[in-house]
């Protein structure tokens, strides 16, 4: 009986050792993904397609586990020693020397990458459906357009109408005709409609009234934005179709790319500036698939930079801009500073422009208008504390309001709602 309890223990430990290898197996893949995107997919892929360096497809095949650590962790110093390898492989993507990782990745890292290199995960194609065009694909589009559904409605309802109404004109005449009466000459539908209003005066002169004062305060609304702030392009929920399908989703969500790496002169400057294409091929000079839209829209960038993909080669003569369209826009008139509010005011990207990392599509989610501003800087507390650029204007607002025991000032409070910071 000890002996069969023995045997049982054995394979109940065997059974806990194999399912925690598998496990730790996943999470070492799943860690050396997230080591992957963060350090080394801007320059690598993890198939045999060159990037600014070598494809990464067979890697752990071709070079033993120590010659990777080091080489990661210092391809300069390999290089120097004269190593064979590493002189070779320079050779052929000179100039261009990788990164020393060196106290930044562990060897448990690099492991991580090397296993997740052998094992990447199966990327799901997004369905596509050839065009009778130009020879381009698009992509499948889900669900019914509620354009469809509203006509659909429509037409049913013209039918029954015009089902009950002729239920009703044949039961008429087989009443009328029980009692000895004519039948109905037959109306056409307007001029059954014509007999019933005359018939329904008042409740058809309210309908009226009431319909021509909701048309009215709808003109109204209208024209009371006409030349103050109001502009179709800028208004809350513009949406505009880009040239480029980017995903701020994708990127600042799932990779959490900080909003300054594209847009760097937000710290700087008063406009956030939109990322050249350069700031694109930082990144994609490596990674030409993307997780929805296959190679399509990445080739739109490559086009742009007038990049050959195949050869990594540029030509100058073949690049052009991209056309961004401008979301979040303001008049003329006023004046707003980027760096002002969120260097000095430390105001998060989202209060004014939402979750962006939530958004496949761009979309401005606030009005942006003199209200919604004078709103803002009424009820936000400026964060004075520990801030230099404060000390002496603090010692004033305190003398100011003095008898009124504040202990923090709203932007308002230091001048934030005049004229003349705004418009100028």
């Amino acid at each position: 009986m000890i002996k069969n309890l023995s045997r049982s223990a054995l394979k109940l430990f065997m059974s806990f050792f194999l399912a925690g290898f598998v496990i730790s197996n996943n999470l070492i893949a799943a860690d050396g993904k997230t080591v992957f995107k963060q350090n080394c997919a801007v320059c690598h892929t993890t198939t045999e397609q060159r990037g600014t360096g070598p494809g990464l497809k067979g890697i752990a095949d071709k070079h033993k586990t120590e010659w990777l650590l080091s080489w990661v962790k210092n391809a300069e110093k390999m290089i120097k020693s004269g190593d064979p390898e590493a002189n070779k492989i320079f050779k052929e993507f000179a100039p261009t020397v990788m990164t020393v990782f060196e106290g930044t990745l562990s060897d448990n890292d690099i492991k991580a990458v090397v296993e997740y290199i052998k094992n990447p995960p199966i990327e799901k194609k997004p369905d596509v459906v050839a065009s009778t065009g130009g020879g381009e694909t698009t992509e499948a589009q889900g669900g019914v357009n509620p354009l469809y559904i509203i006509l659909a409605v429509i037409v049913i309802l013209a039918l029954l109408i015009s089902i009950l109404r002729g239920v009703r004109v044949s039961l008429r005449n087989i009443t009328n005709k029980k009692e000895g009466l004519a039948e109905e000459p037959p109306h056409t539908f307007w001029e059954e409609t014509k007999i019933w209003m005359g018939g329904h005066r008042r409740f058809v002169g309210v309908c009226v009234i009431v319909i021509t004062c909701i048309g009215m305060k709808g003109c109204w609304n209208s024209l009371f934005h006409v030349g103050v702030y109001y502009d179709y392009r800028t208004d809350k929920g513009y949406k505009p179709e880009q040239p480029i399908k980017f995903s701020h989703k994708i990127h600042a969500g799932d990779n959490a790319i900080a909003c300054q790496y594209c847009h760097n002169s937000v710290e700087k400057s008063r406009h956030a500036g939109i990322p050249t294409v350069n700031v694109c091929m930082n990144c994609h000079k490596g990674i030409s698939t993307g997780p929805t839209t296959g190679e399509k829209e990445i080739a739109k960038i490559y086009a742009a930079a007038g990049f050959d993909s195949k050869n990594q080669k540029y030509d100058v003569n073949k690049a052009n801009p991209i056309k961004w369209i401008k979301v979040h826009n303001l008049p003329d008139h006023v004046y707003f500073n980027h760096s002002q509010h969120v260097v000095v005011g430390k105001i998060d990207c989202a209060q004014c422009h939402g979750n962006v990392k939530e958004m496949t599509v761009a979309e401005q989610r606030v009005p942006m208008t003199m209200k919604w501003c004078i709103e803002c800087h009424r009820k936000t507390e400026v964060a004075m504390a520990g801030n230099a650029y404060y000390d002496k204007l603090h010692e004033a607002l305190k003398e100011k309001y003095k008898g009124q025991h504040l202990k923090n000032f709203t932007v308002a409070q230091m001048g934030g709602i005049e004229c003349g910071r705004c418009h100028y």
